[in-house]
């Protein structure tokens, strides 16, 4: 290819001199060679292939009956007549090992937070709820299985409203929140109205309420987090405002809620406020809510309103609903003395003020306090203000497992008091595309804005190739719930953005440069991930998954099965996988992909054959555990 730089493009320019001395004889036999010797090394680099242009990834046709075939066997749908490695098999690689099926019980198998593991752990603060992963001894080495008669779930927008019963058959929710409008079952599916325990006319409803309270139309209020989510019906029903949130709520405080979110295509997460951080950076978010999700929010020196400051950006709201709001008119439903939930109420606005937020209103059931854009005034209070103290060392952004202090996060320090700490992302949509505040101000290692603005330019690039090699990519509603797995500066994702939908932007924790503050700059959500451990997600979450350069990454610190097997279990059936890495690393996966009941082939770069990196690109097949009524 013109202009390719390779490790084999000073070839022909080596042996020009010697063709200049030499007899026409020795010149065919010397270019002979260098021709030999050219494609021997591009065979020996995977690059076996002419580059293919045409669709690789074709739908697998779901058999959805509820009779469908327990475990069948790999499908042959997909048709990759190339398959790189295959010479390395004939030269003595070793055999395909076939990974076995998990028994029907780890349908639902959360590693991380698995409640028969959790009850070893202290309940105080609800820590047995927090993440404790599994030893390596105890590592499940087989498939997770969908359920019996699973069904791919309803296309965006419907499945915000519908999902399949089959696929999360749980009915407890129905009954136990039967009145608040969460959930009900009818037949085979189950319908979401929208309700919540706040907000029993609907999350509409109630988002309107809000609006009128501070302003959800403006562009300034993207990024959202909920904490004790639900079925998340209050993100569920941002999305159409262009707010995107973040929510979270602990394995099986109700049963499957977590599951239910994902299932409707609404970002969410297992996670719980208890003694860790939050796995998200420093001023992440542009507002905060919780709607009757029961956080003791003034206990343990008012730790938990302390992470939220943390996670909340200069100028970000907490919205709080329910108990100790509006106490004088619910307080004898909530069977609660009027003493009780009114030094409750009095506890939380003493911490709110001790953090120096601004109560800005309460009207009917909803209270909303608003951070300050600087510590100016602040840090002078102090003096007065004696607790909490300002945090002296810890990273603001560390939270890997990283242990919450009484202490508050300072903001980036300003030159005046007007001036917003850390810099003021632009305004949704403009924040998308422009150059990220903490880029911009040179907090980012080795991010400058021409790095950002090349990298946005690279990934609009890369989703075009990847579009014309997946065609499901550009077919609308094909796809929904998106996982990058090393999502950098979001880029992946930000290419995506006129889909419909959403991407939850992962940033490893064994990356050299933290750029999770990046990502929600820019308008987009993520988290921090340790992918030689398991995600805090339910089985079948993510409809893609998008592992750039992951496997090098990681190729020191724990074995790739253990990763593709994670893979496996948050990929739905009949999804897709697509992996960029070095071609000898992509030949090692290929040889475990091929045991995982997955179909998939090795396709070359974006720029041509020539190059070290390839895609491999990977579709699930479908299969079921198997039915009461089947062997």
């Amino acid at each position: 290819m013109a202009g390719a730089t390779t490790p084999y493009s000073g070839v022909w320019k080596l042996y020009q001199p010697f063709w200049k001395r030499t007899s026409l004889l020795r010149l065919g036999v010397v270019a002979l060679l260098c021709s030999a010797s050219y494609f021997l090394g591009i065979w020996q680099h995977g690059s076996g292939a002419t580059s293919v242009t045409s669709t690789v990834v074709t739908a697998i046709s779901c058999d959805r009956s509820p009779a469908a075939s327990p475990i069948a066997g790999r499908a042959t749908t997909l048709d990759f007549a190339v398959h790189h490695g295959s010479d390395q098999a004939a030269a003595g690689a070793p055999t395909v090992r076939e990974f076995p099926a998990c028994d029907v019980k780890y349908s639902e198998y959360t590693p991380c937070e698995d409640r028969d593991r959790s009850l070893r752990f202290d309940r105080d603060r609800l820590i047995y709820r927090e993440r404790h992963c599994p030893a390596k001894g105890e590592l499940l080495k087989c498939l997770i299985p969908a359920p019996p008669g699973y069904r791919n779930p309803f296309p965006w927008p419907a499945s915000r409203e519908t999902a399949w019963f089959a696929n999360v058959p749980h009915k407890e929710l129905t009954v136990e929140k039967a009145v608040q409008n969460w959930i009900h079952v009818d037949g085979d599916k189950f319908r979401f109205p929208g309700g919540g325990t706040m907000f029993p006319n609907g999350a509409d409803a109630y988002i309107d309420d809000i609006d009128r309270l501070i302003s959800l139309s403006d562009g300034s209020i993207r990024t959202a987090v909920d904490t004790g989510c639900g079925v998340a019906s209050w993100g569920a029903y941002l999305l159409s405002r262009d707010v995107l949130t973040m929510s979270f709520a602990p394995r099986d405080s109700h049963e499957a809620q977590v599951q239910f979110a994902l299932e409707r295509g609404v970002p969410a997460m297992i996670g719980v406020l208890a003694s860790i951080r939050l796995p998200y950076p420093s001023r992440a978010f542009d507002m905060a809510h919780c709607s009757r999700c029961l956080i003791p929010w003034h206990l343990y020196d008012g730790q938990y309103l302390i992470e939220v400051d943390r996670i909340l950006r200069p100028g970000g709201y907490w919205i709080l609903s329910g108990p100790p709001v509006n106490w004088k008119k619910h307080w004898k439903g909530w069977n609660r003395t009027r003493e009780d939930l009114n030094d409750e109420q009095s506890a939380i606005e003493a911490v709110a003020r001790s953090l120096c937020w601004n109560k800005l209103k309460e009207k009917g059931d909803i209270a909303i306090w608003q951070k300050p854009i600087n510590h100016i005034s602040c840090k002078a209070n102090r003096k007065m203000v004696r607790s909490p103290q300002f945090c002296q060392s810890l990273n603001p952004d560390t939270a890997w497992y990283t242990k919450m202090e009484s202490c508050m996060t300072p903001l980036p320090e300003v030159a005046r008091i007007e001036e917003i700490s850390g810099g003021e992302p632009k305004k949704w949509p403009e924040r998308l595309m422009a150059v990220p505040p903490r880029i911009a101000h040179g907090s980012i290692d080795g991010a400058t804005p021409e790095v950002f603005l090349q990298d946005t330019e690279l990934w609009k690039k890369r989703i075009g190739y990847y579009k014309t090699v997946i065609n499901q990519l550009g077919q609308k509603g094909r796809y929904r719930n998106l996982l990058d797995m090393n999502a950098k500066f979001g880029g992946f994702a930000a290419a995506l953005i006129d889909d419909p939908l959403w991407v939850m932007n992962i940033v490893p924790t064994a990356a050299d440069v933290n750029t999770l503050g990046v990502i929600y700059e820019r308008g987009l959500i993520g988290t921090y991930q340790d992918w030689c451990e398991a995600m805090s997600t339910y089985p079948r979450t993510y409809d893609l998954l998008h592992a750039d350069s992951v496997f090098t990454l990681y190729k020191h610190r724990c074995e790739m099965e253990e990763i593709l097997l994670e893979m496996d279990r948050i990929l739905r059936p009949e999804g897709t996988v697509i992996i960029r890495d070095d071609v000898d690393a992509l030949v090692k996966i290929k040889s475990i992909a091929d045991g995982m009941r997955w179909n998939s082939r090795i396709m070359d770069h974006e720029d041509g054959p020539l190059q070290r990196e390839k895609l491999l690109l990977v579709v699930k097949t479908y299969w079921t555990a198997p039915g009461p009524n089947q062997e």
